[in-house]
């Protein structure tokens, strides 16, 4: 079993100090066997929206809630929006006999009502798949290849892995994205999740993929923000200083997890991995989104001139800017880009993320770190 302490003191925390706290992460990311740490899917203060006992306890929600104490559960809160008024009403009793932990596979602009019924009320905690601190830097290249979700990391065998990924993904376009009322085939989002494994690292470009799918490029921007809104998409947006300087300003497009980047790229194995195109992307992609989860920031971009400085993370944490790099090399040296990063940005401090075993300095405030050192 793979530990997973540092998030659930996080939803601890959360639980004393906030009347509802929203759970929220991708599908068979770990959110239920959480939430089952805190209290049994036995009690009747246990509601999993996928169940038709729990449906149809809710189905005079005021009437089944109102009466517990305690922590009270709704997994998959999602499937039934009009919870979230109750919610509102019984989070403000005074005194509160109950606290609510719900738990959803949106964020929270595709539960609109979330945020419209239980503003100043809830707090949220995203859950991502399992992190290289999680699982341990002995893992690093199976964690890697499989990606983070846990039946597809903890599966017996590649063939294993990949036939869940398979899945995951046949589930998520044939049943999740109904559930969200999104309106969209699932050969059409099939088809787009595919063509966009080939912009994973690169700056999102709505015209190029629309002409490709013969859709217009705000029908292409909507399914993006789909897949965005359903954390199988980071759009890392663009940081502009002013500088003077034509500086990009259309977001950068990451899977957040490699395992389903590897899948959608017809990557099966190491072998495959370590032979295609695509392996510095894979790579990249897979040290920004272990950054981001190391460092935890309070903000997150990427920087880049049209006179081709850039800059791949742009870190705001505590007041400070911390920027980091990401180089698929043996020894990474000091770039022009590098210095005029940390000149026009005016950065605390560079990381440059690599793949070896030794950190060394380049500058004074520009450190060469590897990335299994962000578990550690």
């Amino acid at each position: 079993m793979i530990e997973r302490s540092r998030i659930r003191n996080s939803i601890s925390y959360a639980l004393r100090r906030s009347r509802i706290v929203a759970l929220i992460g991708p599908r068979q990311c770990g959110k239920t066997t959480l939430a089952q740490e805190f209290l049994s899917p036995e009690s009747a203060n246990y509601f999993d929206l996928e169940d038709p006992v729990s449906l149809a306890r809710l189905d005079e929600p005021k009437t089944a809630l109102e009466p517990l104490a305690g922590l009270v559960v709704i997994d998959e809160i999602q499937r039934r929006p009009e919870l979230f008024p109750v919610l509102r009403v019984l989070a403000d009793r005074k005194p509160n006999p109950a606290k609510f932990l719900i738990l959803g596979s949106a964020s929270p602009s595709l539960l609109r009502q979330s945020s419209e019924s239980l503003a100043g009320r809830m707090e949220t905690i995203e859950l991502t798949s399992f992190s290289l601190a999680e699982v341990g830097v002995a893992h690093l290249s199976r964690h890697w290849l499989h990606g983070g979700f846990p039946l597809s990391y903890l599966a017996e065998s590649e063939k294993d892995s990949l036939i869940w990924r398979k899945n995951f993904v046949a589930t998520f376009l044939e049943r999740d994205l109904p559930s969200f009322g999104v309106g969209v085939s699932s050969v059409t989002m099939n088809r787009f999740w595919t063509m966009l494994a080939h912009y994973h690292g690169q700056v999102w470009n709505s015209s190029e993929i629309a002409g490709s799918m013969n859709v217009a490029a705000v029908t292409s921007k909507r399914y993006l923000d789909i897949l965005t809104s359903t954390f199988m998409i980071r759009q890392l947006q663009p940081w502009h200083e002013n500088l003077g300087k034509r500086q990009v300003k259309a977001p950068k497009i990451y899977f957040r997890d490699s395992g389903v980047f590897h899948l959608l790229t017809g990557i099966r194995n190491e072998a495959d991995l370590f032979t295609h195109p695509k392996l510095g992307a894979s790579w990249e992609g897979y040290a920004i989104e272990e950054s981001i989860r190391h460092f935890e920031p309070d903000q997150v971009y990427f920087w880049a001139t049209h006179g081709g400085a850039e800059l791949d993370l742009l870190l705001f944490k505590n007041g400070r800017r911390i920027g980091v790099e990401c180089k698929r090399q043996d020894a990474p040296t000091l770039t022009t880009s590098m210095q005029i990063a940390m000149n026009d940005l005016r950065l605390d401090e560079l990381r440059v993320i690599y793949p070896g075993n030794k950190s060394y300095p380049l500058a004074e405030t520009i450190t060469v770190q590897p990335l299994a050192s962000l578990a550690e």
